[in-house]
């Protein structure tokens, strides 16, 4: 292969390159991982691999959102490795949650999560605190209560990501620590991000869940309860 030829090939390459970027940036995809400093409610540490996938439905201009995600770590006593996934619900256009904290009680993981945004908050049930709350039976992950969440759990403690955009925070910083996750969480006001909290949140809060507009699913679609209007649109579609 003669220098002009060889050229002419690096440059496709480039430019196959180039344009495969901008076909994932124009649709989201991609993802990224880290590892993060997790302090535990008895001032142990643990590190976590944190890992995303982009390409959740976003309005137009915005930035991709979380598609899917997963937390995993290791018990340094044990060896053990447990793995907590969030999948894409195609209901809910991307993932279903934003995960806030984990913590840990006598061997036993606990993962307190938000649910992301309406349609999400919507589709569990409209808590109140807006926690789902999953505790790991040394088997698999377990919805329970938010009453069942052991009390000396006060501390959101884990990076709070919503979308693409905040993978600045994480720059240059692996694993983030826990100095730098308090820092990045302090610039939040809404309640349900500072603490864990115990009671209710009430409506009207500034950037609470709770003043989600309550829906249903409905044949596939998201309406408002006893709305006879959107039910006949929807039968209607549904023929």
């Amino acid at each position: 292969m003669n220098k002009a030829t060889l050229l002419k090939a690096m440059a496709v390459i480039l430019m196959m390159g180039a344009s495969m970027n901008a076909m994932a940036g124009l649709f989201g995809l991609g993802g990224t991982s880290w590892k993060e400093e997790v302090l535990l409610h008895d001032g142990s540490k643990i590190i976590v691999q944190r890992s995303h996938t982009y390409g959740g439905s976003r309005e137009v201009g915005q930035p991709p959102s979380i598609k899917e995600q997963d937390i995993t770590f290791t018990f340094s006593g044990s060896g053990r490795t447990i793995t907590w996934k969030d999948a894409y619900g195609k209901e809910v256009g991307g993932s279903n949650f934003i995960p806030l904290a984990l913590h840990v009680l006598n061997g036993t993981p606990y993962i307190v999560a938000r649910p992301n945004l309406c349609r999400s908050y919507n589709k569990w049930g409209r808590p109140n605190p807006p926690y789902v709350v999953f505790k790991h039976d040394g088997k698999e992950w377990q919805r329970i209560p938010l009453a069942e969440l052991p009390a000396e759990f006060q501390d959101i403690n884990l990076l709070l990501v919503y979308t693409k955009a905040d993978e600045k925070i994480i720059a240059g910083a692996l694993p983030v620590t826990v100095e730098r996750i308090r820092s990045a969480n302090a610039e939040v006001r809404i309640p349900e991000l500072r603490h864990i909290l115990r009671e209710p949140v009430k409506h009207g809060t500034d950037g609470s869940l709770v003043n989600c507009e309550e829906l249903i699913r409905y044949k596939g679609h998201w309406i408002m309860p006893n709305d006879p209007v959107a039910r006949s649109i929807v039968d209607r579609k549904s023929k």
